[in-house]
């Protein structure tokens, strides 16, 4: 029997990562339900007792996913403490692709996605994001860089591996056309369905880079054994501000209760705790907030 394509993933993503983790010995303190905070929640969670988190798969070190319904990773240890906040159990379940996650929030068979996931004005339009990453987009390429990518702007004539669905799909796709519209070589875009195989790509060289946030690909990089690199660090890359995050149906009560809970983890040191254990120090967003992405673009 064959195995699924969530199940395949999950046994990629434990090849790559078969090196030592990279979780520091950070202790994450238990939180004390905080019954206001969980008569909030909106009542059919209540009754349930529990929620129902949704994956895209493996996004390191946010997400690592063994199987399709047992995860760890900074996103895991969140959802953990929030649980506990709300005293309510948030159980992970994993699907293909983005679109899979914004499609099964919007039906209700998922009450939220902890993400991180790019939030976007336009995005904004059917959902709410509960942001609590600050992300930029770089690259991942052989040791040594050898076609030279110091940004966006080096990739014509190149084969560049994104994840399908992703922000960073739809900026190299427009690259591609700025090449052809330039007369400079094409530009070939490789879209696939998630970060293991989008980096096995770059790792055998059948794509010469993987665009992608710069979190984790930091991780791929220090679990390649020397060799991968980051390249295009520092630069906009076709992006303004990044602001990732938990998703909700649009204007759902669940939204500010957990923007509420990030509050509570933010105050208490629970969130740096949690993002010093997994090397996100450079991805600490002051402070949580709703769609941050729209607010600014106002």
């Amino acid at each position: 029997m064959k195995p699924s394509k969530l199940a395949y993933a999950a046994l990629l993503a434990g090849a790559l990562f078969s090196g030592s983790a990279l979780a520091e010995e950070v202790k994450i303190p238990a939180q004390k339900l905080d019954s206001a905070l969980q008569a909030k929640l909106p009542k059919e969670i209540l009754t349930a007792g529990e929620m129902i988190s949704v994956n895209s798969g493996s996004f390191p070190p946010y997400e690592i996913v063994s199987d399709t319904r047992t995860m760890t990773g900074a996103s895991s240890d969140l959802t953990d403490a929030l649980g506990q906040l709300l005293g309510v159990k948030i159980h992970h379940e994993s699907v293909s692709g983005l679109s899979s996650i914004l499609s099964g929030i919007k039906s209700g068979r998922y009450q939220f996605a902890m993400g991180p996931i790019g939030d976007f004005a336009d995005r904004e339009k059917s959902n709410d994001f509960v942001d609590w990453v600050q992300e930029y987009v770089v690259f991942a390429v052989q040791n040594g860089n050898p076609k030279g990518i110091k940004g966006l702007s080096d990739t014509c004539g190149l084969r560049i591996a994104v994840q399908s669905g992703g922000s960073a799909e739809k900026v190299i796709k427009q690259q591609a056309n700025v090449c052809a519209e330039t007369g400079k070589p094409a530009l070939e875009v490789q879209s696939f369905p998630d970060q293991p195989t989008s980096i096995l790509a770059v790792r055998s060289k059948r794509s010469d880079a993987f665009f992608s946030s710069q979190a984790p690909l930091t991780y791929f990089v220090q679990q390649s054994n020397g060799q991968l690199e980051l390249a295009g660090v520092g630069q906009a890359n076709g992006f303004d501000d990044l602001f990732q995050g938990a998703v909700v149906p649009k204007d759902s009560p669940l939204g500010p209760v957990l923007l509420e809970g990030l509050q509570k983890l933010y105050e208490n040191g629970t969130y740096a705790a949690i993002m010093k254990k997994w090397g996100l120090e450079n991805n600490i967003l002051k402070t949580p907030g709703l769609n941050l992405a729209g607010k600014n673009a106002k």
